[in-house]
């Protein structure tokens, strides 16, 4: 298969990953109501059963079905498929024990790690006044986490973990993916999501759990079983996951990393949003200010 250059287009860049984090805000506060309901693994599953047959229909009417033949099994991207899956399950892990917002605002120091990533790995500049960017952005996300202080938990350190697995991903997508189909990349990451989730519940089918309740039945490898309800919900996710997928890995290949980054912060808006809507969680004074904060990061970016 041959190469096809990098390119740039910020501004599609810029669309494509504004729209593609708000889909991914309304999907995630959608798994923190229903986390209840059902386990992570098992959203990984039923999700997933659901979204590979609409990528593959994507694929064989909207696009040119001869990508299969040059999909196989590139390296690259399994390794940017398992750092996602592992960066939603670091992610989702903590949803049943912090707010959403709160999860929202620790994953955002993302662009802190493209940052460090980007110069260690790419050729792309990344200039003094972006790293200052970083650095503001970053500052005010400890504003809003406050480490070592009496509401900090080691719980908040989830997401940090997921925005560290996300920079991969990104840089991932941006150095090495550049000439895969992001519709192709999507439907890997989807199956990669199958198989984990499906050796999770295997797992436990085999050596067996005592149940549990409370935000942990989320964590649990065990199946639930679903209504019709349940089953519209997970197609509705699967469309989401399908949108989001494919539009974040369509972004980081056109853009700039470092730019891309910034813009993905929307999310932390759209995160206040649904947290304030469906979880009643008002922002404190802090939270403003690192907020604030991180605002201005991405105004920087811009400049």
């Amino acid at each position: 298969m041959s190469e096809r250059p990098i390119l740039n287009d910020t501004k599609l860049g810029i669309v494509l990953i504004t729209g593609s984090v708000f889909l991914l805000s309304v999907s995630d506060a959608l798994v923190k109501l229903s986390n209840a309901n059902f386990s992570m693994w098992q959203l990984y599953v039923a999700r997933s059963l659901i979204a590979i047959p609409l990528l593959l229909l994507w694929i064989r009417y909207h696009q040119n079905p001869s990508w299969a033949t040059t999909f196989s099994c590139n390296r690259w991207v399994l390794a940017r498929s398992l750092a996602l899956t592992l960066m939603w399950m670091a992610f989702y892990a903590s949803l049943p024990y912090i707010s959403l917002s709160l999860a929202a605002l620790a994953i955002y120091t993302t662009p802190l790690f493209i940052a460090l990533f980007t110069a260690l790995a790419l050729d792309e500049p990344v200039g003094g006044k972006r790293w200052l960017a970083v650095v503001l952005g970053f500052a005010g996300v400890l504003v809003i986490l406050r480490p070592g202080g009496s509401e900090f938990s080691a719980v908040m350190l989830l997401p940090i973990l997921a925005a560290v697995l996300y920079a991969v991903a990104a840089v991932l997508t941006r150095s090495k993916c550049a000439s895969q189909k992001p519709l192709l990349m999507a439907l890997n990451l989807n199956l990669c999501l199958l198989l984990v989730g499906a050796a999770a519940l295997l797992c436990y089918r085999l050596i067996g759990s005592t149940d549990e309740t409370g935000p942990s039945t989320f964590l649990s490898a065990r199946w639930v079983t679903m209504q019709p309800h349940d089953w519209l919900l997970m197609a509705f996710l699967a469309l989401l996951m399908v949108l989001v997928s494919t539009g974040v890995a369509k972004a980081y290949q056109v853009g700039p990393s470092t730019v891309i980054g910034a813009f993905d912060y929307a999310y932390l808006v759209f995160a206040v949003f649904w947290g304030f809507a469906l979880f009643n969680e008002v922002p404190d004074a802090a939270t403003v200010l690192g907020m604030c904060l991180i605002a201005l990061s991405g105004v920087l970016v811009l400049r």
